[in-house]
């Protein structure tokens, strides 16, 4: 069972107090009253404010996974209605993701100088934005600008450097646990989606579906921006896990890009970066490059159903929610260098035998593959996001942001990449195989990655939390 470890008093809801975060929600009994039962006492305490705002981070992530689960639903669409090559189309999401990962850490360090409130609610107007004008458009430089440009600098923001922000801040014990959760929103996001869209699609065009996560995002703005706070000393209270009282919540940092480009400077410097980015970017070739968005048009080339192949991918999603969180778990316990290298192996394993798999109907092996490879999705992030913890410190969520900036430029690499083979060779074949060798490549790389000096403090972090 998940322990929520200190239990706190809120003021008036959910700040406790700052010293003890312990404190009783009830008064002191009277003298001639009897003091409340142990039970009672207990079914009075609240869980720490981290989790609340984890809660948030997690319902954000999902409300911006619509317009991650768009984009391989719209390539046959747009190829029938405005005649645009595939590798057109390929190309507007490459730009797409590109900036999803350049994005990401510059705003790491904007959430430094201004909040994590503001940039996610800006984000997420900017990126509801630039889907809802992709209705009007009529050329392929408007599908850049629209999708490709103000789509991809909107989820840049709230990328998965928003999620170590949040982690690094408010939590100090079960990190590995929470990374995986939010890690997971995108899945649980994809889930939700996906069916949805690929239904609209299917009976009411793409622009119903463009508008629908529109919405989606702009409704999660009031949540955002009522219910998340950016340090637990706002809220008088210290970091999950953390011993003593609340440290005072920093000054802004000013210089967002200066320092954004300085912790670029220094963890390049190191041999460890480059193995992390390289295998990262190895990750969303293989993943959001490859699999979200030439999947279903994959599928479709062999007859099957686009609702049916959407389908699969949505199943991916509930086991990479499962896969996420297990690798977590898995990196709050044991050697994240070795869990990569075992994620990566597997992954590309399975992507070898994609293409003797795909047909017009689903089939058991078909299935078998589905669960496989929705397991080892996105695993792959809590263990990065553990070592460039080890390597890189305080300035971890920035020198993230810059691996997982790899991570999208992979991908969008192959996404342009895989609809020009599509286009030259009538199949996706190619694709699959090279894929398949690059995760190879990738397992090798992990392994040789040095252990950081925070690997100590982050095991007696572990043995601490898992004593108590």
């Amino acid at each position: 069972m998940l322990s929520l470890g200190p239990l706190v008093r809120t003021d008036p809801l959910f700040d406790a107090d700052p010293v003890t975060q312990t404190t009783e929600l009830s008064e002191a009994p009277e003298q001639d009253e009897q003091p409340e039962q142990p039970a009672r006492r207990a079914l009075l305490r609240l869980p720490h404010r981290a989790w609340l705002v984890a809660a948030i981070t997690f319902v954000t992530i999902i409300g911006a996974a619509g317009f991650a689960s768009l984009p391989g639903l719209l390539i046959d669409p747009l190829h029938e209605e405005f005649g645009w090559s595939r590798g057109t189309i390929g190309f507007a999401v490459s730009v797409n993701l590109a900036l999803y990962g350049l994005t990401a850490p510059f705003a790491a360090a904007l959430m430094d100088r201004f909040g994590i409130r503001k940039v996610v609610a800006a984000a997420l107007a900017v990126i509801a934005a630039g889907g809802g004008l992709t209705v009007f458009m009529s050329e392929p430089w408007q599908l850049i600008l629209c999708w490709g440009v103000l789509v991809g600098l909107g989820s840049g923001s709230m990328a998965l450097a928003f999620a170590a922000t949040v982690t690094n801040r408010w939590f100090v014990a079960r990190r590995g646990l929470v990374t995986g959760i939010l890690t997971a929103g995108g899945a649980s996001g994809q889930l939700i989606f996906l069916p949805l869209l690929s239904w609209i699609v299917e009976r009411h065009e793409w622009r119903p579906a463009a508008i629908t996560v529109s919405v989606a995002a702009l409704a999660i703005v009031p949540l955002v921006w009522l219910l998340l706070r950016d340090y637990p000393s706002d809220v008088g209270l210290a970091p999950y896990g953390a011993d003593g009282p609340p440290t005072p919540r920093p000054a802004p940092r000013r210089g967002a890009a200066r320092r954004a480009v300085k912790a670029l400077a220094s963890a390049s410097r190191t041999g460890s970066f480059w193995l992390l980015a390289g295998a990262f970017a190895i990750c969303g070739a293989s993943t959001n490059g490859l699999v979200k968005t030439h999947f279903v048009p994959a599928a479709h080339d062999h007859g099957m159903p686009v609702t049916a192949a959407a389908g699969l991918l949505a199943v991916i999603g509930v086991f990479d929610i499962v896969g996420t969180v297990a690798s977590g778990w898995f990196t709050d316990r044991f050697d994240a260098r070795r869990l990569l290298a075992v994620y990566y192996a597997l992954r590309g394993l399975s992507l070898m035998f994609l293409p003797i798999l795909l047909d017009d109907a689903v089939h058991p092996p078909m299935l078998f593959f589905i669960v496989f490879y929705g397991l080892d999705w996105v695993a792959t992030v809590p263990p990065t996001m553990a070592l460039c913890r080890e390597q890189y410190g305080e300035d971890s969520a920035i020198v993230f942001g810059w691996v997982l900036a790899s991570h999208q430029v992979g991908a969008g690499v192959v996404a342009f990449a895989g609809g020009v083979a599509r286009d030259a060779f009538g199949s996706y074949d190619l694709v699959w195989y090279g894929a398949g060798a690059l995760c190879a490549i990738a397992a090798l790389m992990s392994l040789v990655i040095q252990r950081g000096p925070g690997a100590k403090t982050a095991s007696a972090t572990v043995q601490g939390a898992g004593g108590s």
